[in-house]
């Protein structure tokens, strides 16, 4: 007898880009569909480069259904695309063509990005990863969040435009209490 072994699935928020040991954690909850959420992208991609090894990233997904039908399925392309370590390739291709996100363009990305399981269509149709986006839209509310993008720095809610020098400010901030903190002990 064949005992089915049952598999693992990584979760969004195990999905971290930067430095594991970094002491700052930066997590964005956002809409694939959302203008908004591309262009904090360009800032991120500002951020982990100007503070390499000191800031961690995590994107979470708040898909705005109401507004964007196709977000949904796009944060599932994502996530199945993450299960083979290619989470960031396959978000940065979904925020470069925001306007088409179909399953059958999701499918291309996803090879675009590197993604080989030849199940990875099947899954999407038959919403394997949606409790973990579900999940993480939970998680949102809960938060009090209503719109995308919102960002939190070490736990705390960013509040303001998320520019570059805005988000610095805040990083050196949290730089500086973590440093405090771990003098004291």
């Amino acid at each position: 007898m064949k005992v089915k072994v049952e598999e693992r699935i990584i979760p969004p928020k195990e999905m971290i880009v930067g430095d594991p040991e970094a002491k700052v954690l930066i997590v964005e909850y956002g809409d694939y569909e959302s203008s908004d959420t591309a262009k904090i992208h360009e800032v991120m991609q500002q951020v982990l480069e100007t503070y390499k090894g000191k800031v961690k990233y995590n994107f979470r997904h708040f898909p705005l259904t109401r507004v964007h039908q196709r977000s949904f399925k796009a944060a599932e392309a994502a996530i199945a695309a993450g299960q083979e370590g290619k989470f960031w390739e396959m978000h940065q291709i979904l925020l470069q063509h925001q306007r088409s996100l179909g399953t059958i363009s999701l499918k291309g990305y996803a090879r675009d990005a590197g993604v080989t399981y030849k199940n990875f269509l099947d899954d999407l149709m038959n919403s394997k990863f949606g409790w973990y986006v579900r999940d993480d839209q939970m998680q949102a509310v809960e938060a009090g969040i209503t719109d995308v993008p919102a960002i939190f720095v070490n736990g705390e809610r960013f509040e303001g435009r998320p520019t570059f020098q805005n988000l610095s400010t805040a990083i050196t901030q949290a730089l500086k209490s973590r440093k405090k903190l771990t003098q004291r002990a």
